[in-house]
């Protein structure tokens, strides 16, 4: 690489600034803060160094992270066919402010103890101690304005920057490691998806509380809140143990509104198609009963006619994606499960 791929004209330059956005679905509206720095001067090197690095991270950590709904029921459907039954508990826990409460100088010594565990000397023909130093000099030189005011970030990392997101996995990572060995030593699932974490045990409830508080003693920095019933949710996802049985359907956010890109837009045609393609194959992937598959159809077509669908696109695309899986033939409740299990264990390009 060339030094100037990670530099940024003086000209060009432009110090970040904070914003926040409400969080419209949970109590009392918190702010989100966002930095937005698309012209800091370290963006570059951010960006640069997050290339290198989230791969690694995502090798590493494959067995322990989620990047979708769709990936945690394929994890669930395997474990709960020989673990789940009727005590079985569910809890998801949020990690508090993540992006900001990871320390600085210990984010970057993760990324230290991540390159050794897969004992790398250099990456693309930079040594290591220089992919640490130039990770430090992103994380101590996050600085911005907010009301005519500057400030320096002392802890934690910008939410605009791309190497905040990888450094704090992997902090997360090395502090979750004796959870994540606890949950599946007692035959327990346990995944995370940046700062959501989802577990399912067999212990007493009274136990897991216990367990909880204690893992909120492991790091002053993490913080856990915790859900805990047969019934959770997670990302788009909701779960439930029925008398030891799995059930999922789509999860919707209470602030969740139908408003998908309106047909009467301007963009090209494939990608209008592709809108209620994706939504149904999620329908499918999510609803384990037909009753539940049909419900979700339902909400879908209405949204779409709500954004100006046409009936005839709408029932064009369900029958391609349908049709893209082999599914030939109407779905009814006595062939829905086997053609669902077909869609989900189809290989994904």
């Amino acid at each position: 690489f060339s030094p100037l791929q990670l530099s940024i004209k003086p000209n060009e330059a432009e110090l970040a600034h904070l914003y926040y956005l409400p969080k419209a679905h949970k109590p009392g509206t918190p702010l989100r803060p966002i930095i937005s720095g698309l012209k800091h001067p370290t963006i570059k090197i951010s960006k640069f160094l997050d290339d290198l690095l989230r791969p690694l991270f995502d090798q590493m950590a494959s067995n322990s992270t989620v990047t979708s709904g769709f990936e945690l029921i394929k994890k669930l459907q395997e474990w709960s066919t020989v673990n789940m039954c009727q005590d079985t508990t569910f809890c998801t826990i949020d990690v508090t402010d993540l992006y900001t409460m990871v320390p600085q100088i210990e984010g970057v010594f993760s990324l230290r103890k991540m390159l050794n565990q897969l004992k790398l000397k250099e990456i693309g023909k930079l040594k290591i101690e220089t992919i640490i130093r130039l990770s430090r000099f992103v994380m101590t030189n996050n600085y911005f304005s907010y009301n005519g005011q500057f400030y320096h970030h002392v802890r934690g990392g910008a939410m605009g920057s791309p190497l905040t997101l990888t450094i704090s996995n992997c902090y997360m990572y090395f502090f979750e490691r004796q959870i994540v060995n606890q949950s599946r030593n007692s035959n327990g699932l346990y995944f995370r998806y940046i700062n959501d974490i989802f577990i399912t045990i067999n212990w007493p409830i009274r136990h897991l509380l216990k367990q909880i508080e204690r893992w909120n003693k492991f790091d002053e920095n993490i913080n856990l809140s915790a859900n805990i019933g047969s019934i959770v949710n997670f990302l788009d996802l909701n779960m439930e143990n029925r008398d030891g049985q799995l059930y999922t359907t789509v999860f919707q956010k209470p602030s969740y509104e139908p408003y998908y890109l309106p047909f009467n837009s301007i963009h090209p045609l494939h990608m209008k198609k592709n809108i209620p393609f994706a939504m149904l194959l999620r329908a499918i992937r999510y609803s384990s009963t037909f009753k539940s598959y049909l419900n979700e159809c339902e909400k879908l077509r209405m949204a779409l006619l709500l954004n100006k669908y046409p009936t005839k696109i709408i029932d064009e695309q369900f029958n391609n994606m349908l049709l893209k899986f082999n599914v030939n033939e109407p779905l009814t409740f006595n062939n829905y499960v086997s053609y669902r299990q077909a869609v989900i264990n189809y290989p994904i390009k």
